[in-house]
Order: structure tokens, then C-alpha cells, then sequence
């Protein structure tokens, strides 16, 4: 019995402290210091050691209704990260150091989300996260509890304010767009200025750039091609085209009257005039069956005499 007894104390006595942790030790409720890892001897009944753990612990903050700087509800949620620096004060300070840091730190991160406004929450979540870290390191420092580092998790919005944003965006977008936009009308404009300042200086540089917008419309295989022409092509080509007026004045064997001396070509033209009307009076009429003028015809005669005369050789009587 008395053995038994010697085995039970002696079991009651060991207390082994694992290397990420620290023994506090208590002797009739006094602190009587801390115990490192190891294997460690106690008092039975007399002694107590908490075993404290020395470890980075992970605490997820849940999600809180929060009413932004200007009047937005969102849902934040976050997470903390934080390790026991002094066993002693995480022992005698505070009761549960885990549940008390969980609840200080839903508070602080109401507390500074709510001082700040939506779109500041939504693209300065760095300084959020440092000013939450702060907060919690000023009150968690009695606790012998150093806070490592806090950052915001998730962050929900309501759907209206989605599609507010969503059209934000859309309509920012197309501000993006049409100032590019412009901007390339703008390069576009001074190039065309340019361009054309060169083509005043070389006019050959526009009929090059007219025959090469002829082969870019060929490779299309049109069949009809609407080209417009500067206007000094269109005189140039007046001027070597025959007017209307020209081709009724030729003879009968080709030769245009343009070629004749003026006071010759005016004599020649009232001389054909009498003899036409003289000729007319003249002329008997077809025959109603065959519609052929009589060979005996004054005007046919006179005609071919007149043609005759003139295609004999100069000389000739």
C-alpha cells in the first residue's frame, strides 16, 4: 500500500514542458516563476503548472455588418495572427487570452472600417490592416500577447452597389476610350496636314498616291471604277479632245476644216451654202418605188463634179 502510494506521487510529480512551450508554476495560488521545456518536478497537491504555448496562433475574425464613412453596409471579415510573448501575464492578466483577443479584434475592425469610406476600404486595405494591427497591439500588450499581423479577408457588398459600381467602371472605360480616341483623330489630322503641305510642294506626289489607290480598288476585281481627277487633268484633257462642234465641219474624204485658214474656211462655207440652196430648188424628188434620186439629179451631178475637181492633182487642167 505504502508502495502504491509512492508510485502515485511519484507519477503526480513529473510534468514534462514541450520545446514551444513555457511552464508558469503556482505554490498554494502564488506565482512562484516559469518552468522551461523539459522534464520538470513538482509538488504533488502543493504545486500547479499551467503549460503555456509559445506558437503563432491563426483566428479568423467572422464577418461584420459594417456602415461605411459614407453610409454604405458592407460585410467585412479578417484574419488575425498573433503569438504569446509573456506566459506569465497570458496566465495572470487574462482569463482565456484567445477569446478576449477574438473579441477586441471584431471591435477594432468595426471600429476603423467605420472611418473610412467604401471606396477607401475597397484600395487602402494595406493601411486598414496596420491601423487594426495597432489598435489590437496597444491592448493586447498587457496581456503578454504581441499581435504579428491582420488582414482583411473578404469584403461583401450589396448588389445594388455592384451594379452601381459595375456602370462606374463601364462608363470610366469609355472615358479611357473616346480620349484615345481623340487623341488619334488629333495625330491623324496633323499628319493629313502634313501630307498635303507635301503634295502642294511635289504635284507629282498626287497622281503617285492616285495610281496607287487605282491597285489598292483593283485587287477587289471591280468591274466599274469612279475615280475623281484633279481639276487641271480635266482642262488639260478639254483641251485635246475635238469639241462637237468640229466633228460635222469634215469633208467628205476626212480632212477636218480646223486645218484651213480662217478667211479661206469662212469663203468655202458660204459658197457651200448658195450652192445647197441652189441645188435644192433644183433636185426632183425620189422615186415613190425605189426612193433613189435620179442620176439626172443637178445637185448629184454638181456634187461629184465638185469632188472630182477636188481630189485632181494641183497642175492639172
Amino acid at each position: 500500500m505504502i508502495g502504491l502510494l509512492a508510485v502515485l506521487a511519484l507519477a503526480l510529480s513529473v510534468k514534462v514542458v514541450k520545446q514551444y512551450e513555457k511552464g508558469v508554476l503556482f505554490r498554494f495560488g502564488r506565482l512562484v516563476g516559469t518552468r522551461s521545456p523539459g522534464l520538470r518536478f513538482i509538488i504533488p497537491f502543493v504545486d500547479t503548472l499551467h503549460r503555456v504555448s509559445l506558437r503563432v496562433v491563426t483566428m479568423p475574425i467572422q464577418s461584420q455588418g459594417i456602415i461605411t464613412r459614407d453610409n454604405v453596409s458592407v460585410d467585412v471579415s479578417a484574419v488575425a495572427y498573433f503569438r504569446v510573448v509573456d506566459a506569465v501575464k497570458s496566465v495572470v492578466a487574462v482569463e482565456n487570452v484567445n477569446a478576449a483577443i477574438n473579441q477586441i479584434a471584431q471591435t477594432t475592425l468595426r471600429k476603423v472600417v467605420g472611418r473610412h469610406t467604401l471606396d477607401e476600404t475597397l484600395s487602402e486595405t494595406d493601411r486598414i490592416n496596420l491601423d487594426i494591427r495597432q489598435i489590437l497591439d496597444v491592448t493586447t500588450v498587457d496581456w503578454g500577447v504581441q499581435v504579428t499581423l491582420v488582414e482583411l479577408k473578404d469584403i461583401q457588398l450589396p448588389d445594388t452597389m455592384k451594379r452601381a459600381m459595375a456602370r462606374q467602371a463601364e462608363a470610366e472605360q469609355e472615358k479611357r476610350a473616346k480620349a484615345i480616341n481623340a487623341e488619334g483623330e488629333s495625330l491623324a489630322a496633323a499628319a493629313l496636314g502634313d501630307a498635303s503641305d507635301t503634295m502642294m510642294a511635289h504635284p507629282l506626289a498626287l497622281q503617285l498616291r492616285n495610281l496607287q489607290s487605282l491597285v489598292e480598288i483593283g485587287v477587289d476585281q471591280n468591274t466599274t471604277v469612279v475615280f475623281p481627277a484633279p481639276p487641271h487633268e480635266h482642262d488639260r484633257r478639254a483641251r485635246l479632245l475635238p469639241r462637237p462642234g468640229d466633228r460635222g465641219r469634215r469633208t467628205r474624204r476626212g480632212s477636218t476644216t480646223g486645218r484651213q485658214r480662217p478667211h479661206r474656211q469662212a469663203s468655202q462655207s458660204g459658197r457651200h451654202r448658195a450652192r445647197y440652196h441652189s441645188m435644192t430648188r433644183l433636185r426632183p424628188a425620189p422615186s415613190p418605188r425605189t426612193g433613189v434620186v435620179p442620176a439626172s439629179d443637178p445637185c448629184r451631178q454638181s456634187g461629184l463634179a465638185a469632188d472630182a475637181s477636188r481630189a485632181r492633182p494641183p497642175g492639172i487642167g
